[in-house]
């Protein structure tokens, strides 16, 4: 059905000074990448300042976690950080999933949520029987007959709708582009 996110992790980031680990040492800091880049820079700067390395100026993004499918790169800008955190933040784990979908790209994500969510159901079938049943006269006699798996499928196959499960019973339903 799409993307499934079990647990909403904080957004952080590892970042590590490049002087030590030059050096044959590692020295960094987990960084909560939910914050003003400055703010994040300031707390880069602090852990640069503690580098068994006097005067260590540069540093590189080794690890994060909770940013859903986003990837962080290395030298990632902090505003591009503090951008994706926000964003998970704010959405919680449809967000987290979301990127995840878009392979973390924020702007797909955010003109999904903001202009093609459809709302959450227990499964895509659910919302097709639903939407079809709302907008379609079905005699009696024939509903026995429409094969509603069927028709998810064919709608996700086709691109029409798309799926992102955050919980067993939540499917947030979108449509396709």
């Amino acid at each position: 059905m799409g993307a499934t996110v079990t647990k909403t992790i904080t957004p952080r980031i590892y970042v590590a000074c490049l002087a030590a680990y030059n050096k044959g040492i590692l020295h960094g800091a987990w960084v909560d990448a939910a914050q003003e880049p400055w703010a994040i820079y300031d707390d880069v700067k602090v852990m640069l300042g503690k580098s068994p390395i006097p005067d260590a100026e540069e540093w590189a993004i080794y690890d994060y976690e909770g940013f859903g499918g986003a990837r962080i790169e290395e030298y990632a800008s902090f505003d591009s950080v503090a951008e994706l955190a926000a964003f998970i933040v704010e959405h919680g784990d449809i967000g987290a999933a979301l990127l995840e979908h878009f392979s973390g790209d924020i702007g797909e994500a955010r003109e999904a949520l903001d202009d093609r969510y459809l709302g959450q159901h227990a499964s895509l079938v659910e919302y097709v029987q639903e939407l079809t049943e709302e907008t379609t006269s079905i005699p009696q006699p024939l509903r026995y007959y429409i094969d509603w798996q069927a028709m998810a499928r064919d709608a996700k196959l086709n691109g029409d709708l798309f799926a992102i499960t955050t919980a067993w019973d939540a499917v947030h339903v979108f449509a396709g582009c």
